[in-house]
């Protein structure tokens, strides 16, 4: 009486069903992964944003208008907000940072996220006054919708 031994092993079929689906599901992870890592960086740029946002709210609220002079360097901002913004290098992805004159419009340029979709577009911040003296921000800029803040 022979016996027939159990099958061991996968079978070619099996496998290439594997590598097909690991092969899927790849191609929907990695890009992605690589959108919510350069969102991540620009989270450095979206924070600094809003911490000179405070400042030019607290800036309208004691002169009761926006800063007169366009506020285009780091400096120009640290010593009339009194907000440091952590430009190349001390920041990783922030080239370059203003105020508008009279407006209260923040600009910021992102740099060096890896995403050429993004390096050296701008990210604004703009300023509207509700009747009752609040200040509202809304985000805008040449930045895609994809990587803006949500409100």
């Amino acid at each position: 009486m022979l016996r027939k031994r159990g099958q061991k092993g996968f079978t070619l079929i099996e496998l290439l069903i594997v590598i097909a689906i690991i092969g899927i599901l790849a191609a929907i992870a990695i890009p992605m992964y690589r959108a919510q890592t350069v969102k991540a960086k620009l989270t450095e740029v979206s924070n600094s944003m809003s911490n000179v946002a405070s400042a030019v709210a607290a800036y309208y609220q004691d002169e009761g208008t926006f800063p007169q002079n366009i506020l285009n360097t780091t400096a120009l901002i640290k010593t009339t907000l009194g907000v440091a913004v952590p430009v190349v290098p001390a920041g990783k992805y922030i080239s370059a940072a203003a105020v508008s004159a009279g407006g209260g419009v923040i600009t910021f340029t992102a740099t060096a996220t890896g995403e050429t979709t993004v390096d050296g577009l701008t990210y604004e911040l703009s300023p509207t006054i509700s009747p009752d003296g609040a200040i509202n921000w809304f985000w805008g800029g040449t930045i895609p919708v994809a990587y803006r803040p949500k409100k």
